[in-house]
């Protein structure tokens, strides 16, 4: 049985980076910090990096409110104080510093820049784009397209739909639609579905 190397650090800060959604950077670094070189000798530091942890995956979410964001701050606040390790203190100044860019506050009102959490964006199908080809519904591992296959010779099909409860925003589909019908839109909570 081989065990997992522990990462460093310097090694979860540069694989964070690799995300392309601030908060999902900082969620991945906590993650990985709080599992991995985070020694736990400091409370600060310990139970900061779990509640940071709980209220970043909140945002991401789409559950997250103002309030968690004032509580990330303070949490951070602490831990750059408190820590008694500069791997402490650097995760607090992580976190303040993806904090900074605006990110935070887009996710609570609904919007993720970069278009990736997938808690505030949905998988839709252009209708005039749709040929009826199939395989988008042949590479869906969970069912979440309906609709027919075009047969040769014959007309009058309904274009395909994504059930939004069924997709998991795996992008398969996306990949290997060969007419560009399916695209990536914000998704409008409590709105009624439409392109």
């Amino acid at each position: 049985m081989t065990e997992k190397k522990e990462l460093k650090v310097e090694d979860i800060r540069k694989l964070a980076e690799e995300k392309s959604c601030p908060l999902q950077k900082a969620l991945y670094y906590i993650e990985e910090f709080y599992s991995g070189p985070m020694c736990g000798k400091c409370f600060p530091c310990s139970l900061g990096s779990y509640e940071a942890k709980i209220r970043l995956q909140k945002i991401m979410d789409g559950n997250g409110t103002e309030r968690d964001l004032e509580v990330l701050k303070v949490i951070a606040n602490d831990m750059l104080a408190g820590s008694m390790c500069k791997k402490g203190k650097d995760t607090a100044q992580f976190i303040l510093q993806w904090m900074e860019t605006g990110v935070f506050d887009e996710h609570i009102n609904g919007v993720c820049p970069d278009m990736v959490c997938h808690a505030f964006i949905e998988y839709r199908i252009i209708p005039e784009k749709c040929n009826n080809c199939g395989i988008c519904i042949d590479v869906c591992k969970y069912s979440a397209i309906f609709g027919e296959k075009a047969k040769p010779f014959q007309s009058g099909y309904l274009p395909f739909e994504i059930r939004q409860k069924k997709c998991v925003k795996c992008g398969d589909c996306l990949d290997v639609c060969p007419t560009g019908a399916i695209v990536v839109v914000k998704a409008k909570k409590n709105e009624p579905v439409g392109v």
